[in-house]
């Protein structure tokens, strides 16, 4: 696929998706998401990749939904099918980024609204620049958070202030999103890239398939029983026994030096 809406670009182990609508706050269309599923698809599947970024061009990581898509529809009073676009788009990218066997990170350069914002809570790590912003604003349109916004927030910084950020569709700074768990690290603006860069590399640099299973364990952790969690935990344990990165790690550790990781 060539893209129009997003730039992909690769550093070694590490790629990096950049939503490329700087002039619309990158915010997404049919066509952005279309490009994000693609290359989520193509980078999970290549050996090559350890690692994935993504962040937003310009001043803004992404301001959901670009509702100028829909203007027309929305002039002339037609009713749009909002399901239906979900189940085409976010709902697939959603899936698509949590679903990704590698490390993702969202460097939030700017402001995260919507589902923009559900499109960071389904990264793994989110590392925001100090000039971020974040709101769900969904109630300011009369409608419910989505793009997994209802799972993620709440899991993520709890009920209590999940369902107040979700029904007053405030706007909250980078501090406050750090003081309650939102992200979980907030640099200056002028460092985020380079700060960013270098989490990933030290990500890229582990046994990415220990991480991969490590973040579907503790996901599925939460909707579980903890004698699932222990069946689950001894299934992976199992599996990741039998990995050439575990024999890695235990070599290096024996003979005291760094082990080099495959992934594997």
């Amino acid at each position: 696929m060539d893209y129009e809406d997003i730039k992909l670009k690769r550093a070694g182990a590490v790629a990096r998706i950049t939503i490329d609508r700087p002039d619309q706050l990158n915010a997404m269309t049919t066509r952005t998401s279309d490009e994000l599923v693609d290359a989520f698809t193509k980078l999970g599947e290549d050996p090559e990749v350890r690692c994935i970024v993504i962040t937003g061009e310009g001043r803004g990581f992404s301001a959901g939904q670009d509702l100028k898509e829909f203007q027309s529809e929305y002039e002339a009073g037609r009713e749009r099918d909002i399901e239906g676009h979900l189940r085409a788009t976010y709902n697939r990218l959603v899936l698509q980024i949590v679903d990704t066997p590698k490390p993702v990170i969202a460097e939030i350069n700017g402001v995260a609204a919507g589902a923009g914002l559900s499109l960071a809570l389904a990264c793994d790590l989110r590392v925001a620049s100090e000039a971020a912003r974040f709101t769900l604003a969904f109630v300011k349109i009369g409608l419910i958070p989505d793009s997994g916004a209802t799972w993620h927030l709440a899991r993520t910084i709890g009920y209590a202030r999940a369902l107040e950020l979700a029904i007053t569709g405030d706007l909250i700074d980078a501090e406050r999103a750090l003081e309650i768990g939102l992200v979980q690290r907030v640099v200056p603006a002028d460092s985020l890239r380079d700060e960013v860069d270098t989490l990933a590399q030290e990500l890229a640099a582990l046994p990415t398939r220990a991480i991969a299973e490590t973040t579907r364990l503790f996901r599925e952790a939460q909707d579980g029983s903890l004698a699932e969690a222990l069946d689950r935990e001894a299934l992976a344990q199992g599996e990741l026994g039998r990995t050439p990165d575990h024999l890695e790690g235990v070599s290096a550790f024996l003979e005291k030096r760094e082990p080099k990781f495959l992934g594997r």
